[in-house]
């Protein structure tokens, strides 16, 4: 047994519920954490992510400081940082798996460098409820359906032993393994764009319990119905959360299971941690859906390329109230509420038919819980091109959809202001109000709001067109 280790830090920045953590300090004299900051991962592609993950490092080095662990954090490729260990350092080097196929393939990379150098390691279980290979159909191919996949990961999780939960061990000393450690501050992107993400989220261990908890106390009751409200706060917001590792998928899924009585709300939010397990199965099985469609059909569909377009959808500049609401959300939070993630990612490519992959580009920057899996198969699930996808010709109308779910325009009028004197019954078409009351409430369509950028009904129609093109293929 080495005197020391190393505990790889990669999206599990929690002390509690920390297998890799835990057994390092359990079995070594000095314990060291490593953050590797690789800005080929960020730079130009996840930019509302370098602020979490900046936030993430400053609060995690005070719980760690606490246990006597050093944070260092390298600058570099993993490999690279890696490769300088050797046999003579005396260390073991600890770390929880990433289920996205290119971090599992440098991981394999990584253990051969081990190897070769004699370097002790151990990795563990990642924050993933089952690991995807366990999870097949009995013939063992890959399930591409959501409901029979769910049935049987979650029986499966069930009937398995209950993890120990090991307890992370305070040091009494604390060292460094690796020179030239950057400043956490140096990750945050260059732009000002994210500092007022810190009126909205602390991204910490402690933050993410709490929110459990109000999610256990005041929301899953009325989760089913509510988390499709906007204007309300009925969802869980646990997402960034999950994707950086402050809490683990197993803690969420035991707090849940300590309600005595589990009504529909319940239900409908562990199927939500189903299809998160669902896409990491998926893009594993299917790596192929990374770059392009699932579904091969969708390779010959017209998509249009229209650069004005695309920069209205993403200024939330449309004319479609509930859409630029949406938008302007992200622009200001880094989260968009689900329901109008669906609404909003539908307007992309069906009523503009702008290709998904450019939704999902411009998601995987501005989301704080960007997450490979979950990202491209919902966005390819919008689509009609992914697995157990919404049909194509189903079209949200966003008139309807901001009708049905903030009928009283709480949401709409909240990241859209210049609605606010806009009547209701007007709000998702406020061009149909007469020019003369739009002069006396001080919004006039085209001037002071735009015009829609596309017909509802002749998009659809476009859109219906356009589906049929790819069934004659």
């Amino acid at each position: 047994m080495t005197k020391k280790a190393i505990v790889w830090i990669r999206e599990d920045f929690r002390i509690e519920y920390n297998e890799a953590l835990a057994t390092a300090t359990q079995n070594h004299e000095h314990v060291n954490a490593l953050y590797i900051y690789n800005p080929k991962n960020f730079d130009k592609k996840r930019e509302a992510q370098k602020w979490w993950l900046s936030k993430s490092l400053e609060n995690f080095n005070i719980d760690l400081k606490k246990l006597n662990i050093t944070l260092e954090v390298q600058l570099g490729d993993e490999l690279e940082v890696l490769s300088i260990l050797k046999k003579k350092d005396d260390v073991t080097v600890y770390w929880s798996k990433v289920y996205e196929p290119d971090i599992i393939n440098k991981g394999k990379k990584i253990r051969d460098l081990f190897i070769k150098n004699e370097v002790q390691y151990k990795y563990f279980k990642g924050n993933i409820l089952v690991e995807f290979q366990e999870m097949t159909k009995d013939d063992g191919t890959p399930y591409k359906v959501f409901t029979p996949f769910w049935k049987k990961t979650e029986q499966h999780y069930i009937s398995k032993a209950p993890s120990r939960l090991i307890q992370v061990k305070s040091k009494v000393k604390k060292i460094n393994i690796f020179k030239n450690s950057i400043s956490i501050k140096e990750i945050l992107p260059k732009k000002d764009w994210h500092k007022k993400f810190e009126k909205y989220w602390v991204p910490s261990e402690k933050e993410a319990k709490k929110y459990l908890q109000e999610l256990i106390n005041n929301r899953i009751e009325d989760y089913g119905d509510a988390r499709d409200i906007p204007g309300v706060n009925g969802t869980s917001k646990l997402s960034p959360f999950l994707k950086f590792g402050q809490i683990h998928v197993e803690t969420i899924w035991k707090k849940c299971q300590e309600i005595k009585v589990k009504k529909i709300g319940y239900r409908k939010y562990i199927n939500e941690l189903g299809w998160r397990e669902f896409s990491h199965s998926l893009i594993n099985y299917f790596p192929q859906m990374l770059k392009g469609n699932l579904r091969k059909d969708f390779d010959n569909f017209p998509w249009v390329k229209n650069d004005k377009f695309l920069k209205a959808w993403k200024a939330g500049m449309t004319g479609y109230p509930i859409v630029d609401a949406g938008m302007r959300e992200l622009y200001e939070t880094g989260w968009m509420h689900n329901r109008v993630r669906m609404i909003v990612a539908s307007f992309l490519v069906k009523h503009l038919r702008i290709h998904w992959m450019e939704g999902e580009k411009h998601f995987k920057n501005c989301l704080v819980d960007y997450n490979e899996a979950s990202n491209v198969a919902q966005w390819q699930w919008v689509a009609g091109c992914g697995a157990d996808a919404a049909p194509y010709f189903r079209i949200f109308n966003p008139i309807l959809q901001g009708e049905k779910f903030d009928k009283d325009g709480i949401y709409t009028k909240k990241w859209v202001p210049e609605l606010k004197n806009m009547p209701n019954k007007f709000l998702y078409k406020p061009w149909e109000l007469e020019t003369k009351y739009q002069e006396q409430i001080k919004v006039v369509i085209g001037v002071n709001y735009p015009k829609p950028i596309v017909d509802h009904a002749k998009a659809r129609n476009a859109a219906l067109d356009a589906f049929k093109t790819i069934k004659k293929n």
